[in-house]
């Protein structure tokens, strides 16, 4: 269901983004956006995981260092059949979680302190289980083409902005244009293609969950995780980029009350909910 309703977002992002080029500059417009935002966001997809683990000092740890988490990480792996990602450790109090990496055999996995002290072994299996279904599902590929596109509708948005002051808005065969339109489509579609973008991170953190839930063995303790996780978060804080903070199993940015209403997670309450009543 999730991953049919991603798909379903996917399409409606691309329906917008392909609304909005056809209004303002036909398909030249149209494809100008959208080559400019691919180029962009391949980079990001394709180093990824050297930028958020460099931006987080996360240091790589050897089974010798961590050998609670690596022998974790590696029965969890053989488990979800992945190859075994890079385990790294951030020095942070806020306990919190993610995975990068552009495709499995490109992966990495990190931790933060904060999370290896306060998670019981089975908790932070959960959590684990949960970062490796995402790797599963190459949610980061999902994400990066999601951004494309919304990145693609933003260019566009700002063409309008210039077409609308010096009057060339319009597609390939209005010459005339409507600024009214070109007002709607610079304030509305941006806001729109975030809205579908974070809704696209919402449903795959639904699939990460079961599916970690599965890898893990006991959704129950995923759950557990979440509780603590959730009210940790927001008591202490962690300097995390607003651009990054859909990759963490909870939101990094829980205790500014402006970001509840740009979330990229669903609420733990339901996200806990949907947990407790899975039967493995």
């Amino acid at each position: 269901m999730n991953t049919f309703k991603t798909f379903l977002l996917m399409f409606l992002l691309t329906l917008l983004f392909l609304w909005v080029g056809g209004a303002i500059g036909g398909r030249a417009g149209m494809t100008f956006a959208l080559v400019m935002a691919l180029m962009l966001n391949l980079g990001t997809y394709w180093f990824s995981d050297k930028i958020v683990l460099a931006m987080y000092r996360a240091k790589e740890v050897s089974e010798a260092e961590a050998p609670q988490l690596y022998s974790i990480v590696r029965g969890l792996t053989q488990r979800a059949g992945l190859p075994m990602p890079r385990v790294y450790i951030i020095n942070a109090e806020q306990p919190n979680a993610f995975a990068t990496g552009r495709n499995p055999k490109h992966a990495a996995v990190a931790v933060t302190t904060g999370i290896m002290r306060i998670l019981t072994e089975e908790e932070l299996a959960g959590v684990i289980g949960h970062e490796l279904a995402h790797i599963k599902h190459r949610d980061i590929l999902i994400s990066t083409i999601a951004a494309s596109i919304a990145g693609a509708i933003s260019y566009l948005a700002h063409m309008a902005q210039w077409a609308l002051i010096f009057g060339g808005f319009g597609g390939d065969d209005d010459d005339e244009g409507n600024p009214f339109a070109a007002l709607i489509i610079m304030i509305v579609a941006p806001l729109a293609a975030m809205i579908v973008q974070m809704a696209i991170s919402r449903s795959r953190e639904f699939a990460a969950d079961e599916g970690g839930a599965r890898i893990a063995g006991n959704p129950r303790w995923l759950a557990s995780a979440l509780r603590k996780l959730e009210m940790a978060s927001r008591s202490i804080p962690l300097n995390a980029n607003p651009a990054t903070s859909h990759m963490f199993i909870v939101n990094p940015l829980t205790g500014k009350s402006l970001m509840k209403l740009f979330s990229t997670h669903p609420p733990i309450e339901e996200r806990i909910a949907r947990l407790e009543s899975m039967s493995l």
